[in-house]
C-alpha cells in the first residue's frame, strides 16, 4: 500500500495510478480507502475532475520515497564492488591447494579485490563443522556426496594412480595387484577416505598394503617419494606436477577405476551473500583451470 500511496501522490488520479501499479481502478480505490483509516487522513480530496493533495499528504511526500528506497534496498541486499570490500574469507584445504593454486587466487585479488584479506587453514578429512562453526568460508575437497546444509561446485574428476620415483624398481614394469600390495607405501595423512576403497579391493583378494610411512603435507611426501623406494598413491593431476618438480614417473592402479569428484564446498548461510558469490566464484576459476590444465598431460 505504501508503493500504491506514493504513485497516487505522484499521478493525483485512481485510474493513472492503476495503471502504472497493473491494478484496476477499483482496486487503487479500495487500498486509497484503507490508507485514509490507517493514517487518519483524506490525503486526496476530489476537486471536479481532480485530486489535490492535504496538507498530511504533501508532507509525506519526501519521507514516503526515501523510505520505499530503503525497503528496496533491504530487499535487493547491498550492491557489491570488490575494488571496494575489505572483507577477511578463510580457505581450508591441503597444503597441495596453499602451494599450488593459492598464489593465483591471491594475484587475481591484487587486480581485483585489493582490500580483500584470506586465511588458510589446513583441512582434516570429513570436518564439515569448519563451515558451520568455524568461520571457514571455501572448503575445496574429494567429496562423493555434498552433506547436509552444505552448498556446492564441481571442480572436475581425476582418477588416483601410484607414483613412484623414476628408478624405482617397479618403474619400468606393469604394476600387478600383488607387486602393489608387497611394496612400502606412503600416505599423505588426512587422505584416508580418498584411498580406502583401495585397502577394501586389497583386503578382498586376501592383500593388504604396507605403509611404510605417513606425512601430513604433499610437500614432504614429493621429497620423501623422489628419493625413497615408496608408492603414493594420488590423483593423477598431482603426479603431473610432481613429475614437474621431480623425477617421478606414475602408472594405473591395478584395480577397477575410480573416480575422484572434486567439489569447491561452503555452507547454506553463505549462498545468496553477494560477496561470497564473487569470492567463490573467483576461486572455483582458478582451482577449476588448475584441475583441468594439467589432467590433459596422461600417461600411464
Amino acid at each position: 500500500m505504501l508503493r500504491t500511496l506514493d504513485v497516487l501522490l505522484e499521478t493525483r488520479n485512481l485510474t493513472a495510478a492503476g495503471r502504472l501499479l497493473g491494478m484496476t481502478q477499483s482496486a487503487v480505490s479500495r487500498q486509497l480507502v484503507q490508507l485514509r483509516d490507517q493514517l487518519r487522513d483524506p490525503l486526496l480530496i476530489r476537486e471536479g475532475q481532480r485530486y489535490i493533495l492535504t496538507a498530511r499528504a504533501v508532507s509525506l511526500r519526501a519521507p514516503l520515497k526515501a523510505m520505499l528506497v530503503d525497503m528496496a534496498a533491504l530487499m535487493e541486499g547491498p550492491l557489491f564492488d570488490p575494488a571496494e570490500c575489505t572483507r577477511r574469507f578463510a580457505i581450508s584445504g591441503s597444503d597441495y591447494i596453499a602451494d599450488n593454486m593459492l598464489p593465483d587466487v591471491m594475484a587475481l585479488l591484487s587486480q581485483q579485490a585489493p582490500g580483500v584479506r584470506v586465511m588458510f587453514h589446513m583441512w582434516e578429512s570429513g570436518h564439515y563443522r569448519l563451515l558451520a562453526d568455524e568461520g571457514v568460508d571455501l572448503v575445496p575437497t574429494i567429496a562423493d556426496a555434498l552433506p547436509e546444509n552444505l552448498h556446492g561446485r564441481a571442480l572436475g574428476e581425476d582418477r588416483p594412480v601410484c607414483a613412484m620415483r623414476a628408478n624405482h624398481p617397479l618403474a619400468d614394469q606393469a604394476l600387478s595387484l600383488h607387486a602393489y600390495a608387497a611394496a612400502d607405501h606412503l600416505d599423505i595423512g588426512g587422505g584416508g577416505d580418498k584411498i580406502s576403497f583401495i585397502d577394501h579391493h586389497l583386503a578382498q583378494a586376501g592383500l593388504a598394503r604396507q605403509v611404510r610411512l605417513s606425512v601430513p603435507f604433499y610437500s614432504t611426501a614429493l621429497r620423501l617419494l623422489a628419493t625413497n623406494d615408496l608408492l603414493l598413491t594420488i590423483p593423477e593431476h598431482v603426479a603431473v606436477v610432481f613429475a614437474r618438480q621431480a623425477p617421478i614417473v606414475w602408472k594405473a592402479l591395478p584395480i577397477d577405476a575410480h573416480i575422484y569428484r572434486y567439489w569447491l564446498l561452503w555452507h547454506a548461510r553463505s549462498q545468496h551473500d553477494p560477496a561470497h558469490q564473487w569470492f567463490r566464484n573467483l576461486v572455483h576459476s582458478v582451482l577449476f583451470q588448475s584441475i583441468h590444465g594439467v589432467t590433459q598431460f596422461r600417461r600411464d
